[in-house]
């Protein structure tokens, strides 16, 4: 197949289209960065463009659309509306366009409400930031595009926070927050998360190829699901360290150092790795079902405590 990867410079993106090409398939990156490991297949291209990208997927039979703006402290808060509904528009029209009749978009469980207990692909959607309502619109625009012609076939999947070699994101900030002895535990740590590992997610995503006709939703997270105090565990440990974590603060002390450094942060410009956002987040149950992944038959290739051992070896230095 010839496929076209919108946001393949990127952290998902960059294995995925190695897993692309190891199965042979003919692929395009779309990226306005330029791809370290990919350069030759590259163009480049901003998703808010919608002539580059009816250009660029010109040609092609599949598109997965990972292009986003994602991070948590994104501004102006505009640009969610802008990147990742726009962006949705301008590949269905791009799809449209080149007679693309596949697309597999990488959405969010920030769709879901904080709190939500487990909930899988029937339950009630209440976004909870600007980044999860950008995103289940981008949904909406996406099952537009399937429902009118029954040849069309297309797979949202709703990612936990995934986390692996070369990530930058929360899980990454925790890790390394441990590594440089300077975590803090905020409340028990007894809350739940559902986690992803970068290795098992493109797996999933090229196992999407097969999927036929029509609209095919998934909840993508790692299971069991852990708590932040088993996941701190396991990074203590294999930082060689003793494993439990014991000095705590109360949630209310740490979401008020959030709101601060979040006014900080306005006013200096600067970004800070501790939030109000991200403190609700770690404290909160984030765990959601992944019943429906697995009755496709896929099989992750590793359980969470190896790719959490492999994540930590490949990022830090084994010395505590």
């Amino acid at each position: 197949m010839r496929i076209l990867v919108t946001g393949g410079s990127g952290f998902i993106g960059t294995p995925l289209v190695g897993e692309l090409l190891k199965a042979r398939h003919q692929v395009t990156i779309f990226d306005k960065d330029m791809s370290s490991k990919y350069p030759d297949i590259v163009v480049l291209g901003n998703v808010r463009d919608k002539d580059a990208i009816i250009k660029a997927a010109a040609g092609h039979n599949v598109i997965y659309h990972l292009a986003a703006e994602h991070k948590d402290d994104v501004r102006p808060v505009s640009l969610y509306d802008d990147v990742n509904v726009g962006g949705a528009r301008n590949v269905v029209a791009a799809a449209s366009n080149a007679g693309i009749n596949k697309i597999i978009f990488t959405s969010t469980v920030a769709v879901y409400p904080l709190n939500a207990g487990v909930p899988d692909e029937q339950s009630e959607t209440s976004p909870f930031n600007e980044y999860g309502q950008s995103k289940y619109e981008a949904e909406k625009v996406f099952n537009e595009w399937v429902t009118a012609d029954n040849k069309r076939s297309l797979v949202i999947v709703r990612p936990v926070a995934i986390f692996g070699e070369k990530n930058r994101g929360n899980v990454y900030n925790l890790l390394l927050q441990i590594y440089k002895k300077r975590f803090i535990m905020v409340g028990s740590g007894r809350n739940k998360k559902s986690i992803g590992y970068i290795g098992n997610i493109v797996r999933f995503l090229t196992f999407c190829l097969d999927f036929g006709p029509g609209s095919h939703l998934f909840n993508y997270a790692d299971k069991p699901d852990i708590t932040t105090n088993e996941l701190v565990s396991i990074a203590r440990h294999a930082f060689g360290r003793n494993s439990n974590c014991q000095l705590h603060i109360p949630y209310s002390v740490g979401l008020l150092a959030g709101y601060a450094l979040d006014l900080l942060a306005r006013v200096s410009g600067k970004t800070f790795p501790i939030s109000a956002i991200r403190i609700k987040k770690f404290r909160a149950n984030t765990t959601v079902s992944a019943g429906r992944l697995f009755k496709t038959g896929f099989k992750p290739l590793y359980s969470i405590k190896e790719a959490l051992e492999h994540t930590i070896k490949a990022e830090f230095t084994s010395e505590s």
